[in-house]
């Protein structure tokens, strides 16, 4: 007696979805998504150099500046660059620079924080370094948090231990949802599996190097590259997204 082996079933051929897949709502959602993105990174980037100008003293962003913020300098503070340099414009008096100035070459004590410099700080500047405002900036609601930036010496352990927890939760979540609307994109797939991993990647070097360049004030530079190449490749995904969701010649529209 024979038996007849019933024949396989053929495996169906994977499937993977594409911007052609996809609905026009959908490519709506995920375009003012992405777009609306972008632009907050630009205000952020925006921020970052506002923030962070001026520290050594000249115009504009440089790596010395990034060195003194994470490191530190031996001849100045980061509350005595930031009042003579892009914080002075948000003091009422201008002759307050002098009085903090003072406080700062004094030995920046908290009976003198108390009577002449609380006051001024309360009124012009815990609008935004305040933790429950902006945690990415100094402290300067309370003596402790004063007087870590009006001494000698960079971004304190504490400080970039809270900004890098807060910086890769936010970012993270960011990288993955741009990543996710990327992978639908029309491009060889392995070219795609390496630009959604390089955001990731250059946000972990950007991270690890503020602590390294707490101690190695040279490696500065790291901070800047892995910072740019960060911002690079995650705009080049929402661009190249944005650019195959409606431009593409192979994207035929649904409904």
């Amino acid at each position: 007696m024979t038996i007849n082996a019933s024949p396989r079933k053929k495996s169906a051929p994977e499937c993977y979805t594409r911007f052609k897949d996809i609905s026009i709502s959908e490519r709506i959602l995920n375009t003012v998504f992405l777009l609306t993105l972008g632009l907050g990174y630009i205000v952020a980037l925006t921020n970052l150099y506002y923030t962070h100008q001026g520290r050594d003293g000249k115009p504009g962003l440089s790596v010395e500046d990034v060195m003194i913020n994470y490191h530190g300098s031996d001849d100045q503070t980061r509350l005595g660059t930031a009042i003579e340099g892009p914080m002075l414009p948000n003091l009422k008096f201008r002759s307050d620079k002098d009085v903090i100035l003072r406080w700062i070459q004094n030995g920046a004590d908290a009976p003198e924080y108390n009577e002449k410099i609380a006051p001024i700080l309360n009124r012009d500047c815990i609008l935004c370094h305040s933790p429950s405002i902006n945690p990415s900036l100094p402290d300067l609601t309370n003596y402790q948090g004063a007087a870590e930036v009006a001494h000698s010496g960079g971004a304190t352990l504490s400080a970039l231990i809270r900004v890098s927890h807060i910086h890769l939760f936010g970012i993270a979540f960011i990288l993955f949802f741009i990543g996710k609307i990327f992978l639908l994109c029309d491009i060889n797939v392995i070219v795609k599996r390496i630009a959604v991993v390089i955001p990731f990647a250059a946000m972990l070097l950007d991270v690890l190097s503020w602590f390294v360049t707490k101690s190695i004030p040279t490696f500065a530079y790291v901070v800047v590259a892995s910072g740019t190449l960060m911002g690079i490749s995650m705009g080049l995904q929402i661009l190249i997204s944005v650019y195959q969701m409606w431009f593409y010649k192979n994207n035929q529209q649904s409904h």
